[in-house]
Parts: C-alpha cells; sequence; structure tokens
C-alpha cells in the first residue's frame, strides 16, 4: 500500500505533511524558536539539527517514508497563518502485520502552550493515523514530570501501560518514562 500527501484540518489549525517538500525554512525557524523550550524532552541536539539543510533532507526522508507507510511527520500551522509552523505531530517505528502500531511524538511552540492547539492537533491527527494510515495502536511515552504532556494524553484517551526506568537518553541523561497507548476499538484491515 502507497500513501500520498496528507493534509488534514481542524477549526483553527491545518496539519500538512512533507509532500512532495515542505518549506524547510519554516520548520528550522520553528525549531530555533523552540530550542530551549524543547531541550528539557527532546535528546541532546546538535546544532546542525537547526540548520535548513538539515531540515531540507529530513524533510525528503520523511516523504519516502510517508509514501512507504513507515512514519508520518505531520506539521502543524494556524488556519490564518499557513507559513509559520506551530508544532508538530509524528507516527514513527511503524510495525504492521500483527501489530499494526506506532510510535506518537509530538511538540507545540512554547508561546502557545496551554491553548488547546496540541490537543486539538492530536485528535485529528490520531483519527487520521487510524482511520486513513490503518493502525490499531498508537503508543506514546512521557517523562513523569512532565505533567503538561501526561495530562494531555489522558485526556486524549491514553492508557498508562507502565513506567519504564532509564528509558530513553534525553538532555544528555537516560530518563524513566511513563508508558501510555490508544487503541482503535474500531480497527478494519486497510
Amino acid at each position: 500500500m502507497s500513501w500520498g500527501p496528507v493534509r488534514l484540518g481542524t477549526e483553527r489549525l491545518v496539519l500538512t505533511s512533507p509532500w512532495p517538500a515542505t518549506d524547510a525554512s519554516a520548520v528550522t525557524d520553528f525549531q530555533r524558536r523552540n530550542r530551549g523550550h524543547f531541550a528539557p524532552w527532546d535528546p541532546t541536539r546538535t546544532d546542525a539539527f537547526f540548520t535548513e539543510g538539515y531540515w531540507r533532507e529530513q524533510l525528503a526522508s520523511d516523504a519516502e517514508a510517508l509514501e512507504d507507510g513507515r512514519r508520518a511527520r505531520l506539521f502543524v500551522t494556524e488556519r490564518d497563518v499557513p507559513g509559520r509552523v506551530i508544532g508538530y505531530v509524528h507516527f514513527s517505528n511503524v510495525v504492521r502485520g500483527a501489530f499494526m502500531a506506532c510510535h506518537l511524538g509530538f511538540g507545540v511552540d512554547g508561546a502557545l502552550e496551554g491553548r488547546g492547539v496540541m490537543r486539538e492537533a492530536l485528535e485529528r491527527g490520531c483519527r487520521w493515523a487510524f482511520e486513513d494510515f490503518g493502525l490499531h495502536r498508537i503508543e506514546a511515552n512521557h517523562r513523569p514530570e512532565n505533567t503538561r504532556s501526561g495530562g494531555l494524553l489522558r485526556r486524549l484517551g491514553f492508557v498508562p501501560q507502565g513506567y519504564a526506568r532509564d528509558y530513553l537518553r534525553i538532555d544528555g541523561q537516560w530518563r524513566d518514562h511513563v508508558l501510555t497507548a490508544l487503541v482503535n476499538e474500531a480497527w478494519t484491515p486497510p
């Protein structure tokens, strides 16, 4: 099966895949604006991560991976400001076959935190992942002290699955994570 470009709308937002290419400068600007905001929750980033060259290559790779159904990175913009990236929803590590699952990553511009933007984007993105991308399970993990992400995932219906000690190397140290998942009860084969 092959997937093409994704463009999803909500009341306030548009979620799009990099197909054939998203403006690398808009993504780079988003990452630069939020470097400090994301640092405590992300792996340590090299300076190259914050360059247009890096994102041009990454967006091309994302487009190929989407076409093959291996991952889907969707960038979030406001309907009224289409050229400015304000967030992302990333369905990665897709495993098909008997599992039909992925990992979810997400982030919103620090200036928009607490305004419901990420909830709106995730509701629409997860519905697409279930209905169109054919997944049965979406796993999302967060650090225990990241109460914003934990609360958001609970409100979206993600259920705790366990606790993983030293799960990921984040901000230069091995960090514990709470493991959660959302299951598509109405799943049918794609």
